[in-house]
């Protein structure tokens, strides 16, 4: 691996207009254990990897307060507070009762308590991002979107995104705040975000794809995806991030991992570049496939 892969190749993004960020960044989900519950197996290995994350040019890294639960924030904080020329993302909404199960609560004290909480495991007095991990169905969406607005008002949060929304609900919630970034689910071979991705784009969001490393039957042998990442001498992987980056200039990919060389073969993606003809071809071949 190159002794000078940067995530500063992927270009920046301002979230919120006045938050610059690189645009690769890194997903904190997977420094906790199977099922995204309790310690990771190697709390060791999690640790060098955090520590390796700014070392590498990543300043943007998402979490939740659902991962583990409080495992990733707890890591974070101890790790890599006081944090320099980092923006720690974190999302709150989900409850855990074991693993692989995901609880949403969007009751408004919930939510508070939520942000205080993370506030308290982070170590800091503001939140760059915070985002709505889901928004309650159960729960009038005005009342979820007003004590967000209050705490942003009040200085706990200083931007708000949103999670596995449409289009129609950022419109709903940008009536209460500013929706500076939304995090969909969104890959080479899980499209149903185009709309969501273009408004996103249009509106100058920040789009977070989560799962962005998934391609389904396109990594079989003899598809675009591995024929041109044979001819670049990358990974899949990293071809399908470079494609991410290339698809919009809100794109903001954050691949996670508990391992430094698998970090590091994600961030050497930032420098991959795509041709236009590439990019095509594994267009064309994804939305097949999806």
């Amino acid at each position: 691996m190159p002794n000078d892969i940067n995530a500063a190749a992927s270009g920046q993004f301002l979230i919120g207009g006045d938050l610059p960020v690189n645009r690769l960044g890194f997903g904190a989900m997977r420094i906790t254990g199977d099922g995204i519950w309790g310690d990771p197996k190697d709390i060791a290995e999690a640790k060098r990897t955090l520590k390796r994350v700014p070392e590498l040019g990543i300043d943007l890294i998402d979490t939740a307060d659902s991962y583990g639960p409080y495992v990733s924030e707890d890591l974070i904080a101890d790790v890599l507070h006081p944090y320099k020329n980092l923006v720690i993302a974190t999302k709150g909404a989900l409850t855990r009762h074991g693993p692989n199960i995901w609880q949403v609560v969007g009751r408004p004290e919930y939510l508070r308590q939520a942000v205080l909480m993370s506030l308290r495991r982070l170590k800091i007095e503001r939140i760059d991002l915070w985002q709505l991990h889901r928004i309650d169905p159960r729960v009038p969406q005005d009342e979820q979107f007003q004590v967000i607005a209050d705490m942003r008002r009040e200085g706990l949060i200083r931007h708000v995104g949103l999670s596995e929304v449409s289009v129609a609900e950022i419109k709903a919630a940008q009536k209460f705040f500013p929706v500076t970034t939304v995090q969909n689910q969104y890959n080479l071979v899980d499209r149903k975000s185009e709309a969501v991705l273009d408004f996103a784009e249009a509106n100058d969001i920040g789009f977070i794809p989560w799962a962005p490393l998934a391609s389904g039957n396109l990594a079989r042998p003899g598809s675009a995806l591995t024929s041109i990442a044979e001819k670049l001498g990358a990974t899949p992987g990293q071809v399908a991030l470079a494609w991410l980056l290339k698809r919009s200039k809100v794109m903001l990919p954050i691949p996670g991992t508990g391992s430094v060389k698998h970090l590091e073969e994600n961030t050497a993606a930032a420098s991959l570049k795509l041709s236009d003809e590439d990019f095509a071809a594994l267009d064309t071949e994804a939305r097949r496939a999806a």
